[in-house]
């Protein structure tokens, strides 16, 4: 039987976000330039995206280049760049044919023009599509987005705008990039790293984690579909006792 056969319709979890790890590494072990990696990459993002709208997720978070990533050598942030015009633009027909829409967070006004087009062409392309939303994580960080959101509280508190008493975890999560979209259930990180790497800190407060051996190159759709079983078989308590909750659903 295959993983998506296990899958409880009921159970799927409404947002899942995946940190994309090890194109790099792979790329190593493949006696390639880490670019390869990011370039293999691309088939891996194509699976996960029709496994989560087969499966009826309705959010889908993919950390494509974080604030850090500019550190990397110039070289690959460059290969980088053209690699998301290129992906961007390849997949805007499918994505349309597919009822998908394609958002972003992140710092947008700091990518190359051609990146930030491609980008606007596609999310124009698909403002009008009702089924999965994907949205790229670009230029992305979860302190940045936790401290612009705070420096608008505290703008707006000055100007008399917003009282302090006001300020609750609703007021504050409407300033965050990702107010319109529901808390991450289920986050994914592929090769086997065990760490969040500033990646939706606050929206990630109660998600469940399923770390991954596998290099992204590597992960398929039937990857994708064995987390979404290993999400379904926890108990998530919201800091509840396993009795409370018995008490709750029965």
């Amino acid at each position: 039987m295959s993983a998506k056969d296990q899958i409880q319709k009921e159970k799927v979890p409404h947002h899942v976000a995946v940190i994309m790890d090890g194109n790099g590494r792979w790329a190593s072990l493949m006696g390639k330039p880490r670019v390869f990696g990011h370039q293999n990459g691309v088939q891996s993002v194509r699976e996960v995206v029709e496994g989560a709208g087969e499966i009826g997720v309705e959010y889908l978070t993919l950390y494509a280049f974080s604030t850090e990533n500019w550190k990397r050598p110039a070289y690959e942030v460059n290969a980088l760049m053209t690699l998301l015009v290129q992906t961007i633009r390849k997949e805007i027909k499918s994505l349309v044919e597919n009822n998908v829409k394609l958002l972003s967070i992140g710092d947008v006004s700091k990518l190359p023009s051609k990146s930030r087009k491609a980008l606007e062409e596609a999310q124009k392309a698909t403002a009008e599509n009702k089924g999965l939303t994907v949205i790229l994580a670009l230029n992305y960080s979860a302190k940045w987005d936790i401290t612009r959101a705070t420096a608008k509280v505290a703008e707006l508190a000055q100007k008399g705008e917003l009282e302090p008493k006001e300020i609750n975890e609703d007021t504050f999560r409407s300033f965050l990039s990702t107010a319109d979209f529901p808390d991450v259930e289920l986050m994914i990180r592929t090769s086997g790293e065990k760490r969040i790497s500033n990646f939706l800190l606050w929206e990630l407060a109660y998600a469940e984690l399923s770390f991954c051996a596998k290099y992204w190159p590597e992960f398929r759709k039937e990857d994708f579909f064995k987390a979404i079983v290993e999400f379904q078989n926890r108990e998530r308590r919201f800091g509840l006792t396993g009795e409370q909750l018995k008490t709750l659903s029965g």
